[in-house]
């Protein structure tokens, strides 16, 4: 069901950002990837609130191409991600990377991120954070700035689930950091 959901999310932002980028004269963000060759550059990023645990367990979708030319330029260094030439640095490098540009805060305080890795999925990289001892949340501050050096139109799109339905942000470019109130 969730991954079904996400699925019509992403295309029903498609069609949105189709509906927009025709509308306007310049689309600047409907980008090509010089890999895969998709039109739009979004990460899906699912939150959610485990109360018996008192934890967050995060979920973030990204396609790994995006990702792959992001660390190139944040590296300084040649990445693939299909075949690293050492996995575990290229495990290194997705952790600082992402615990550098994402940030999360409930209740007004700080929640400390633990990367949990990642693992390709087809064209999506997927990446596991989680954090501990989270009281129960009454807002949440979410903060990302993922892809958003190389990828002006980046949308990341943030899923909150205190309960069974979400609480959504859209972050991007000029926005990075939005707030839910539970």
């Amino acid at each position: 069901m969730l991954k079904k959901y996400s699925f019509l999310l992403a295309l029903t932002l498609l069609a949105l950002n189709q509906v927009i980028a025709s509308s306007i004269k310049e689309p600047r963000f409907l980008m090509i990837s010089h890999l895969n060759m998709h039109p739009f550059h979004i990460s899906m990023t699912e939150i959610k609130y485990n109360a018996n645990q008192k934890s967050l367990e995060i979920s973030q979708k990204i396609f790994w191409d995006d990702l792959e030319v992001e660390l190139n330029d944040y590296s300084k260094s040649k990445i693939n991600f299909l075949k690293p030439a050492n996995k575990e640095e290229l495990n290194k490098l997705v952790k600082k990377y992402i615990l550098e540009h994402s940030d999360i805060y409930i209740n007004g305080k700080r929640a400390d991120l633990n990367y949990l890795g990642y693992e390709i999925d087809e064209d999506v990289a997927w990446i596991y954070l989680e954090a501990t001892n989270i009281p129960l949340p009454k807002n949440a501050e979410i903060k990302s700035s993922v892809l958003l050096k190389n990828f002006p139109g980046q949308q990341n799109i943030i899923n909150f689930y205190k309960d069974k339905s979400p609480k959504s942000l859209r972050l991007m470019e000029g926005q990075t950091q939005g707030k839910i109130t539970f």
